[in-house]
């Protein structure tokens, strides 16, 4: 046999593969609770899949498109939670509750056989990655934690350090408008643009994708979990899985900006709970790092999950 036969007929029986596990290139519905969820496929190869867990909620995922960078090894599959992007967008606010989150995860990883999957979360994703990882173990073989929201007392406190540090008439407005419920002002918004481009994405200008995401946000689910502004009153504001994150046993990374919300400092004292557990910061940046570095970033993920596929990690 050839070489090059031998790499044609190697490459048609990763495909052939991959199609019997529902894993070929493609994008689509799954049917949840509440409504049909869109998610798409890219790449077929033949290592674990990355299941990517967007942040928001309302956030449309296409702001984590670099990751996509990763389908070379792997298929990456990612979807808008129900309420987002190209999901639909049911007004039915009894729907916004974690569980039927965690549900609608488990519908479509049945819904595309995804027996064996790495778990990427980023934001909001980290909580539903971690209450997932919690109730559903069974073959999620590792932990991605991107800016990590994990104890929402903490959270909030180190976002009130940062904002701080902002100039006092950007911190007036946003108090004000937070006080009074009024976050749509028009000033809130500007004074809010301030905020994202110090601690969220700092480099300008934004990449398309950025942009896509920000204009196509849905507050709906939001608003109700969190509350209708940047302080959360809804029932995340006791969101706290700091004394559970031991009970976590696989290899599990932590993705942190210098300059996220989410600080070093807080996503190191997570990975303190998680023995084995490790941490990348990636300085100059916020709350989106794979925005603001993308190849460092995927570099970063890329590196972890070779290790975890190789049985090199913890």
């Amino acid at each position: 046999m050839t070489t090059r036969l031998a790499a044609v007929l190697t490459l048609l029986l990763a495909a052939a593969c991959a199609d019997r596990r529902g894993l070929a290139p493609r994008e689509g519905y799954v049917a949840v609770p509440g409504g049909r969820v869109w998610y798409r496929i890219v790449g077929s190869g033949t290592r674990t899949p990355l299941l990517v867990l967007h942040g928001g909620p309302g956030v449309p995922s296409t702001y984590l498109k670099p990751l996509a960078a990763l389908a070379d090894e792997r298929p990456v599959v990612f979807y808008d939670q129900l309420g987002s992007g190209h999901s639909e967008h049911p007004v039915d606010s009894t729907l916004w509750t974690m569980q039927r989150f965690l549900t609608e995860l488990a519908e479509v990883r049945r819904a595309l056989g995804l027996t064996e999957v790495h778990l990427y979360g980023h934001s909001w994703g980290t909580m539903l990655a971690t209450d997932y990882a919690l109730s559903h173990p069974a073959g999620v073989k590792s932990l991605i934690m991107a800016g990590p929201a994990l104890s929402f007392r903490r959270y909030q406190r180190d976002d009130s350090s940062l904002v701080a540090t902002l100039p006092a008439s950007v911190r007036a407005v946003l108090s004000r408008h937070e006080r009074d419920l009024t976050c749509a002002a028009p000033d809130y918004q500007a004074a809010m643009g301030q905020y994202y481009t110090h601690f969220f994405a700092r480099r300008l200008p934004w990449s398309a994708d950025l942009d896509s995401a920000v204009a196509g946000y849905d507050p709906t689910a939001s608003t109700v979990l969190w509350g209708p502004c940047r302080s959360a009153t809804g029932p995340l504001a006791t969101y706290d899985r700091s004394d559970r994150l031991g009970e976590l046993t696989v290899p599990t990374l932590f993705l942190i900006g210098a300059f996220d919300p989410a600080t070093p400092a807080t996503t190191r004292f997570y990975q303190s709970r998680i023995p084995g557990s490790q941490v990348v910061v990636f300085d100059s940046t916020g709350h989106l790092p794979m925005q603001d570095y993308p190849a460092r970033y995927v570099a970063a993920v890329r590196a972890f999950l070779d290790k975890v596929d190789s049985g090199d990690a913890r």
